[in-house]
């Protein structure tokens, strides 16, 4: 298991990382604060598994990220996010949590509310809790808000996706590793070794516990890339259990072998700058095949 980092030792780590942009040009500040934030990326992945049945052959899911609404991102930005994952015609949607950057001092949850609900997906809108959806006492209002909207949440529990022909996949969520008690054994109770199975953890780090367990695809957030990255230094916000795994896919073997993909998130948090990290979609495309 990842170990825990102290909230203090991390903002002590964020406050040098704030010192060396002040470092950067007039032009790469008002890029990084203005510009980069809203170069949407969109990325599309094929999940290749031999459990994945025929019937779900093309099926497309999107996930989408660490808003963090209330810290530089509006309701504004929402709305057209909203209208892009609509248009790209999603079975299914997955968010991946932080949500509201403090939730308990946001104050637009009454129009939130109706832009969430627009987002459409016929097999279902699915969500897990990330830190900041726990943070500042926000876990009850973020599970009111996207139960409202129409999302699942997935708190260490699974959910079986069918189709009519009969053609299923498991999906699974497990609870934030900085502030909640993610616990895999109680989520994949009800999951069948020969089904595909796709697992939601906030926390990309915790892929080498999943492992460890018949879960074939992690998907997770929570990095955001790195937020903002320099030539030699790297990735300069590396918050806890997102050290190992920034951004990306990744391949992780441990007792089964896994799938990581980490995707960076929509928002900023404790900065308000994105450089060489751009925010992301990912589309991701089932396919009933070997791994290649």
């Amino acid at each position: 298991m990842v170990r825990k980092q102290t909230r203090r030792t991390f903002l002590k780590k964020v406050m040098g990382s704030f010192l060396t942009v002040l470092g950067l040009s007039s032009g790469g500040y008002y890029y990084a604060n203005r510009i980069e934030p809203s170069l949407l990326e969109l990325n599309e992945l094929e999940i290749k598994h031999p459990l994945i049945p025929k019937g779900l052959e093309g099926l497309r899911i999107i996930q989408f990220s660490d808003t963090h609404l209330g810290f530089q991102y509006d309701l504004s930005q929402l709305k057209k996010l909203v209208t892009k994952i609509n248009q790209l015609k999603p079975d299914i949607i997955l968010f991946t949590g932080d949500l509201m950057d403090e939730p308990n001092k946001y104050t637009k949850l009454n129009d939130l509310v109706p832009i969430l609900t627009k987002l459409h997906a016929p097999l279902g809108k699915y969500c897990i809790f990330g830190n900041h959806d726990h943070g500042g006492y926000g876990s009850e209002i973020y599970r009111n808000i996207m139960e409202s909207t129409n999302f699942k949440v997935l708190l260490n529990q699974s959910v079986k996706i069918e189709l009519k022909d009969g053609s299923s996949f498991f999906l699974v969520g497990i609870d934030d590793a900085m502030l909640g008690n993610p616990d895999l054994p109680l989520a994949l109770k009800n999951v069948p070794n020969n089904h595909f199975n796709l697992l939601l953890s906030h926390a990309p780090d915790l892929a080498e516990t999943a492992a460890q367990y018949p879960i074939h695809w992690q998907l997770s957030g929570h990095s955001h890339g790195g937020q903002v990255k320099l030539p030699i230094l790297g990735a300069l916000i590396m918050p806890p259990f997102a050290q190992r795994y920034p951004e990306g896919l990744y391949k992780i073997e441990g007792k089964y072998s896994l799938n990581l993909y980490v995707n960076r998130g929509i928002g900023t948090t404790r900065l308000p700058f994105r450089f060489m990290a751009k925010p992301e979609l990912t589309i991701f495309i089932l396919r009933s095949s070997s791994f290649t």
